[in-house]
């Protein structure tokens, strides 16, 4: 671990290992009951961060009560001293050695081999997320980040409802355009059984019998139009990885609209295209009904017309 040393004006900064951050931090709660501590220089003023922290309602808040959220600096993927990773190595048998470190202030070096957050089992069940302030630059980018953290573990912890599961996958099934990360756009495809990155073909060109009866699975470039939409043509696993995905995405994206104005299109990337804007109006419109906002915060869909 580094030290901080002093030589008259020149001072090296210091790295510190997460676990003794998680030990010496004061842990607080937020007026809605989330667990959070701040360490070293954040940059992130105090009415920001309650505004975030207590944008999210009490019914997911209960099923966050293993996790604390540590706002720091940076929290580094790999150690600058040893540049040895800290994170596990999946294809090993064992974990690597190297400790999760946290920097108390911002540098070049330091935010080279930092990462947006890290996971640290604490022991007892506990587990400390650690977010880099510095890393993700602004109010947006930082508020996203807490909010997929908080929505993926409510997933782990809840579940998915039935109403929003029927919603989505009725929503794929009826070849709506796009979603909303792209980890939800390969799964739906490999649930179809087409390429993770297959593009859709036009709503024309599919076959229907009556009102929303689907007969054949929606066809993407690469994959058969003529399969049944029967079960044995759905991968069940990806298909629930799927759903999970889309409903994390959705949490987290209700939280964001519910902390600040945001356009859509801010969320645009390139490896996938962006859920039409209805059908992520129709899955926000139910986790709120699931969810409804805490007083002070209110949820609103705006569509911009084209100029």
């Amino acid at each position: 671990m580094a030290e901080t040393l002093q030589s008259g004006a020149v001072r090296t900064p210091q790295l510190v290992r997460a676990a003794q951050v998680a030990r010496e931090a004061e842990v607080r709660q937020s007026a809605n009951g989330v667990a959070f501590a701040t360490y070293g220089e954040t940059g992130v003023d105090a009415p920001d961060l309650d505004r975030m922290l207590e944008t999210v309602p009490a019914a997911i808040v209960a099923a966050l009560k293993s996790n604390t959220y540590y706002f720091v600096p940076l929290a580094l993927r790999e150690n600058p001293e040893t540049g040895e990773s800290t994170e596990t190595d999946a294809k090993a048998s064992t974990p690597t050695n190297e400790p999760t470190m946290v920097a108390g202030e911002y540098t070049d070096a330091f935010s080279d081999a930092a990462i947006c957050h890290r996971n640290v089992e604490l022991g007892s069940g506990n587990r400390g997320v650690f977010i880099s302030t510095r890393l993700l630059g602004d109010r947006f980018a930082l508020s996203f980040e807490f909010f997929i953290n908080v929505a993926h573990a409510f997933v782990d912890q809840a579940g998915v409802p039935a109403s929003f599961a029927d919603l989505v996958w009725k929503q794929a099934l009826d070849n709506v355009r796009g979603e909303t990360s792209l980890d939800a756009w390969e799964s739906r495809n490999l649930a179809f059984g087409r390429p993770a990155n297959a593009e859709p073909e036009p709503l024309a060109s599919l076959s229907r019998r009556g009102p929303g009866l689907v007969t054949k699975p929606r066809s993407f470039s690469g994959a058969s139009s003529n399969a049944p939409a029967t079960p044995a043509t759905i991968n069940e696993k990806e298909r629930g990885l799927y759903i999970d995905s889309a409903f994390s995405d959705a949490v987290a994206l209700y939280l964001l609209s519910l902390a600040l104005d945001f356009d859509y299109s801010e969320l645009r990337e390139r490896e996938y295209p962006l859920l039409a804007p209805a059908a992520l109006a129709a899955r926000l419109r139910l986790v709120a009904d699931l969810f409804p906002p805490n007083q002070g915060y209110e949820f609103a869909v705006r569509y911009r017309r084209r100029a």
